[in-house]
């Protein structure tokens, strides 16, 4: 039988003519500039994802470019510093690009994966001995730069925990959260790790608006925010607190903090896989479950939520244990006024933007 066939189903997309429809996309010199700049992702009405492959690819090649140009190094010079992972790789890649050599005196957390990588990219790495305790592991990576440098005056010491060169590189990030989300009323959630990511955002941030909001996060155990009395024997967030002061951070431009846990952290983070399939890190899971909480109590802001790192190096000590995971919907802080009342596994403070003063403090028990 023959006759017309209607049918309900929609139509077929139009063919796109690649000719016509074609966008200039971008073919980079060197992957530091295919890598650096982050991908958007939405994770709720007023949360947004700033996700990365390596955030301190900003620190590090804006660190070098800058001090390339005012002549502080030169193609040949040996950059030495002190990393937990992913600033080690980013400085390896800018020296990688910049025919620099590289000298990482790595944490005991920088995985087999991370130091093949740096080997690879010509890098010498010094990698310290297993620690249980983190502020151990750290204190020893700045001795060992230490000796290198009375050992190798020529080394340059780029000092990621200290030298604001390390700002430079983050106005650009600046410009692309402003053009992704364009009058929106702007709160950044981020670690606080060496202040020089936050920091560097906020500030060219609060250029254009200063009413753009902070939101930083500690691990207990940390000096940075004044929770080094307590120990989370779990803790293995290396880079986002630390066990000695970074002149990187610059209290004074935090509008409200945070300090979580390990537990909690692992439960941002396996949960941003779960339910929105990201792959990222423990400092990422710590901002997603802070950014959550604080965006249900303030919907008329935007939350920007800075996911520095995939998941690779905890893939073992967090995701393999998502079984042990709490359902972060369960979760929130204790609100408190001073750092005398920190109470774990999360506490939450005002801190309106104020310089770090040491304040009185209850023993941990």
């Amino acid at each position: 039988m023959t006759g017309t066939h209607l049918s309900s189903a929609p139509a077929p997309p139009a063919v796109a003519d690649p000719v016509a429809d074609a966008v200039a996309v971008p073919v980079h010199d060197h992957v530091t500039d295919a890598i650096k700049a982050p991908t958007f992702v939405r994770l709720g009405d007023n949360v947004v994802l700033a996700r990365f492959e390596t955030l301190k690819v900003y620190a590090a090649l804006g660190a070098v470019q800058a001090l390339l140009r005012d002549g502080t190094i030169t193609p040949g010079h040996t950059l030495v510093d002190s990393s937990s992972g992913i600033y080690a790789l980013a400085l390896a890649m800018a020296c990688h690009r910049y025919e620099l050599r590289c000298h990482i005196v790595a944490s005991t957390t920088v995985t087999p994966t991370m130091r093949a990588q740096l080997e690879i990219l010509g890098a010498t790495v010094d990698q310290m001995p297993p620690a249980e305790d983190l502020r151990l592991d750290q204190h020893r990576r700045v001795a060992r730069v230490q000796e290198l440098l009375a050992d190798n005056p020529g080394m340059h010491w780029m000092r990621q925990y200290h030298d604001p060169v390390h700002y430079v590189g983050y106005d650009e990030l600046a410009g692309l959260v402003t053009r992704a989300l364009p009058g929106a009323d702007l709160t950044v959630v981020a670690c606080v790790g060496t202040g020089s990511s936050s920091g560097g955002l906020i500030e060219p941030l609060r250029q254009r608006d200063p009413a753009v909001e902070l939101v930083g996060i500690q691990p207990f155990g940390s000096v940075t925010f004044g929770s080094d009395h307590f120990a989370d024997p779990e803790a293995i967030i290396a880079g986002i607190g630390s066990a000695i002061p970074f002149d990187n951070v610059r209290h004074h431009l935090y509008d409200r903090m945070h300090w979580v846990a390990f537990r909690y952290a692992m439960a941002g983070a396996v949960g941003l896989l779960r339910d929105h399939a990201v792959f990222a890190g423990l400092s990422t899971g710590a901002a997603h479950l802070v950014a959550r909480w604080e965006a249900e109590r303030r919907p008329e802001r935007t939350y920007v939520v800075l996911g520095p790192d995939t998941g690779h190096r905890y893939v073992e000590q967090v995701f393999a244990r998502h079984g042990e995971a709490h359902d972060p919907s369960g979760l929130g802080p204790v609100e408190i006024d001073t750092l005398a009342d920190l109470t774990p596994p999360w506490s939450a403070m005002l801190w309106r933007r104020r310089r770090y003063e040491v304040a009185p403090r209850r023993v941990a028990s």
